[in-house]
């Protein structure tokens, strides 16, 4: 993962930097605390299991040594962007020496403790104990007093100055002991205690950085589409050049199977395309001459040539990086309570220790009882499962969905998604195909068919509306001569109106030239007929002196998505309530509900609504506070999209739906939204999970050492597996499959 450093829309410049040196989330608070003091940093966000902070700067004059230098002073090391990638790419065995040095000195320590479970007194001299334990303490732990020193300084705490204060206790009660003991006497000492407790919690460190990488994988498989090399066209032939030098409009080729390299337009041959490591479609796109191709799918077994149409991070798969990148750095609402209790949670402990040494010593346990316990309560409160628990389950769970195609960009959205009371679906692109046919047209009385057909098509000629674009195919199929519009003019939600040869033409909606004074009477039957059966109906009139008289009427069809019935019973399954809301009349819009499996008796059919009136749709779904998800793919859903508590847009739609929604479907396929529904349950079960076992750990694992049930080593392996058992249960929705 590299340092990314963009403008965020309007709020300000982002920045991100990668932070060596956290471990727990009082860690996580202190760099944010220290962040927001530097002048013109709007908000910073820093993330435990990405190990970075994302901060957002309104002022020019806080660049990124500044933030740096913030960070280093607060006690934790920025890290460049080489040394992140260098850490994302490194060996499961890198950081293991320190650990396994740890492990070679510690293990003779244990062995007596081991002996007299069967009976035996081994016993190293106290001199040999000291010689083991004090490398450990003071060259393997060093990090853990220069970090606690650092918490001390801010006035704050963390894991490291708990695990320095307790064994440092250990270690130094020994040794007193070692000192005064009377001679010929063998003292019991606990240099064991310290040197196991840092060992286990280094190794416990360890585990839990191997099992992050896992849970940046998705992030890795995606750098891993971008190719390095181009063949690139020029004029002297094919030449093989780095991707990053090649422009937009330059021709490149693509031999059989290749990664393409960047997103562009195919414009010799035809191939087969595996487009599944980004859309989790699994079969293989069949490619022609002018079809987009998108960067990092492969090429089957055509040899191909593309023009390039975007270049670095125009790409999709910049765009999709970018995306997972956002949502993994993001903190979810749930984390601020943990933020909240970590803040507070090492003064706290620190205040039981004291409480636990004063109480035992009071008892007449005898102070070298009392500080053991006292040693144990230090060494088990470690905060830093808490500061997992919930970035590491995010981290997976968008991952995983991104590699099936559900790209979650807003964590919010993550969190709400599994609480989703109603789905409403736009229908046209997302229910059905959203190419429809123009499947009867009836001149009125009087006029020329082939006439009034070319003027239909001429006034939508430049249009990319779907009516528009079949008008247009049945014209070229006809080989229809078109005339070029004038005073070319768009009415928002209803319809054009345009001048053709000095005539004042308008098409559009029946409803907006009945309005406009058309009388439609002249089509009444067929109106009746059509609407019967579910056609889509506009007209082609002309605005005259005597008003606006009806040329042409026309009768669209569109089909169902393939498997979109199927996905809307799943859905139903799952006690969902479901809304198709169209802009057609609302017999049409029933019949293609009837077709999907909706039912308009019980009101799954919202018609005749504009596409400004989505989004008022939508607030009104929301009534009563039902949770509603919204599905649209076109510009006109953007709104509706963003007023949903979940917006979905459908990955093949338009990029401004894409922009408005909080998760994207790759493919436009209905059924990704009961698996977006689906790892949003999972993801929050999982946080929840988490969560549950970091509290009771510590609610458990505090009075059990203050009481002196548990002694400190065996507290250090209880505080370094829970850890591991975070990042281990998180990473189980890494078998997650739609």
């Amino acid at each position: 993962m590299t340092q990314i450093k963009t403008e965020a829309h309007n709020s300000g410049t982002v920045h991100d930097i990668g932070i060596g040196g956290m471990t727990c989330a009082s860690c996580v608070v202190r760099v944010e605390k220290a962040l927001l003091k530097v002048s013109g940093v709007e908000s910073a966000t820093v993330n435990l299991a990405t190990e970075s902070a994302r901060i957002v700067v309104h002022s020019s004059e806080t660049g990124d040594a500044i933030l740096r230098r913030a960070i280093r002073d607060a006690g934790y090391e920025p890290l460049m962007p080489s040394e992140r990638e260098e850490s994302n790419h490194a060996s499961p065995w890198t950081g293991f020496s320190p650990v396994a040095w740890g492990l070679v000195l510690s293990t003779p320590l244990v062995l007596p403790m081991v002996g007299s479970l069967w009976g035996q007194h081994w016993m190293l001299p106290a001199w040999v104990q000291f010689a083991l334990a004090t490398p450990v303490q003071f060259i393997l732990g060093a990090r853990f007093y220069k970090a606690g020193w650092h918490a001390l300084k801010a006035l704050t705490g963390n894991m490291d100055l708990l695990v320095a204060l307790g064994t440092s206790a250990g270690w130094m009660l020994s040794v007193w002991l070692w000192l005064t003991a009377h001679s010929g006497h063998e003292p019991h000492l606990y240099f064991e205690g310290s040197a196991v407790v840092i060992t286990l919690v280094m190794l416990g460190k360890w585990l839990e950085t191997r099992a992050k990488r896992q849970t940046t994988e998705a992030i890795r498989a995606l750098h891993a589409l971008r190719p390095d090399k181009a063949h690139w066209l020029s004029t002297d032939g094919e030449i093989d050049v780095p991707v990053a030098e090649i422009l937009v409009n330059d021709r490149i080729v693509v031999r059989p199977g290749e990664r393409f390299p960047l997103d562009g337009e195919l414009v010799e041959g035809q191939t087969q395309v595996d487009e599944s490591m980004l859309t989790g479609e699994p079969l293989p796109v069949n490619k022609g001459v002018g079809t987009r191709l998108t960067g990092g799918s492969i090429n089957g077994d055509g040899r191909v040539v593309m023009r390039v149409t975007a270049v670095g991070h125009e790409t999709v798969l910049s765009h999709i990086i970018r995306l997972v990148e956002d949502a993994q750095a993001a903190k979810a609402p749930i984390q601020r309570l943990v933020d909240k209790v970590s803040e507070i949670f090492v003064p706290v402990v620190l205040v039981v220790a004291v409480v636990t040494l004063a109480v035992w010593v009071l008892q007449g346990a005898g102070f070298e009882t009392a500080l053991i316990h006292a040693v144990a309560v230090l060494v088990i409160a470690c905060p830093c499962a808490l500061g997992l628990a919930t970035p590491v389950a995010i981290m997976a769970g968008t991952g995983v969905a991104a590699k099936n195609g559900i790209l979650i960009k807003d964590v919010q959205a993550l969190e709400w998604a599994h609480k989703v009371q109603t789905v409403a679906f736009d229908k046209t692109g997302t229910l059905t195909v959203g190419q429809p046919r123009l499947v009867r047209h009836v001149v009125a009385p009087g006029q020329d068919e082939v006439l009034a057909l070319t003027w239909a098509a001429s006034v939508q000629s430049g249009s990319e509306h779907p009516l528009a674009r079949a008008v247009v195919t049945m014209a070229t199929t006809q080989n229809l001569k078109l005339l070029e519009p004038e005073n070319l003019t768009a009415v928002p939600g209803r319809g054009v109106q345009a001048t053709l040869g000095g005539r004042q033409m308008m098409l559009g909606s029946l409803r907006w030239l009945q309005d406009e004074g058309m009388d439609s009477s002249i089509w009444a039957q067929d109106i009746q007929a059509l609407l019967g059966q579910g056609a889509t109906l506009s007209a082609l009139a002309e605005r005259t002196p005597s008003g606006v008289q009806g040329l042409l009427l026309m009768a669209f069809g569109d089909e169902p998505k393939a498997g979109a019935a199927q996905a809307l019973m799943a859905l139903r399954e799952r006690g969902l309530k479901l809304v198709m809301i169209s802009g057609d009349n609302q017999a049409a819009a029933e019949v293609m509900a009837r077709r999907l499996g909706l039912r308009p008796e019980d009101g799954e059919v919202l018609a005749n609504v504009l596409p400004g009136d989505k989004a008022a749709q939508v607030q009104q779904l929301r009534a009563g506070g039902r949770v509603v998800a919204m599905v649209g793919d076109g510009v006109n859903d953007a709104p509706a999209l963003a007023a949903a508590d979940v917006g979905m847009a459908m990955g093949n739609g338009t990029d401004v739906a894409m922009h408005a929604a909080g998760i994207t479907l790759m493919r436009g396929d209905v059924a990704l939204v009961g698996a977006a529904l689906d790892i949003s349950a999972r993801t929050v079960a999982k946080i929840r999970q988490n969560l549950f076992w970091a509290f009771a750990y510590n609610v458990a694992g505090i009075p059990l050492a203050a009481l002196g049930y548990l002694n400190p080593v065996i507290a250090g392996g209880a505080m370094a597996l829970s850890s591991v058992s975070v990042m281990s249960n998180a990473l189980l929705l890494k078998r997650w499959k739609p």
